[in-house]
């Protein structure tokens, strides 16, 4: 993450100065795969697409908040969450692209009472698998050893 876009964040209060924290970056990491597992035992349909759809973004955004801990940091917002996992060294790096997206969708979807189509749902479904294992594999070794 560039400083000018750390200073930013601290400007803002979109993010806080934390001490690196191992044990909640790996509850982090254990809870976006056990929502993520959850949402994937659905059969994507209309009827199910919203709870997909959130339950993906959200395990999304505890990995970008996980990458905040390890840099000393605790997100206050999902956008810094979702914008600090674009930086991830992963081989899928350009499908992160559309995580500012999926946090304008899940927006209107909480906010507005918009629908989340189950294009959008098969979407995110696709990024996540695509991305989140190797986001979590970059997650993991760096992982601080307790005192």
């Amino acid at each position: 993450m560039r400083k000018e876009d750390i200073e930013y964040y601290l400007r803002e209060k979109l993010i806080r100065l934390r001490t690196p924290d191992s044990s909640t970056i790996k509850t982090l990491i254990d809870s976006a795969g056990e929502k993520a597992k959850a949402a994937k035992m659905l059969q994507v349909d209309e009827n199910t697409a919203t709870l997909i759809f959130l339950g993906l973004y959200e395990s999304m955004r505890q990995l970008g908040d996980a990458k905040w801990w390890q840099i000393g940091y605790e997100a206050l917002s999902h956008e810094p969450s979702m914008r600090i996992l674009q930086e991830s060294n992963i081989t899928e790096k350009t499908k992160l692209a559309k995580l500012d997206m999926f946090r304008r969708i899940r927006n209107d979807s909480n906010y507005r009472g918009q629908k989340i189509t189950v294009a959008e749902a098969k979407e995110i479904l696709e990024v996540w698998e695509s991305c989140s294992h190797e986001i979590i594999e970059e997650l993991k070794k760096k992982l601080i050893a307790p005192p």
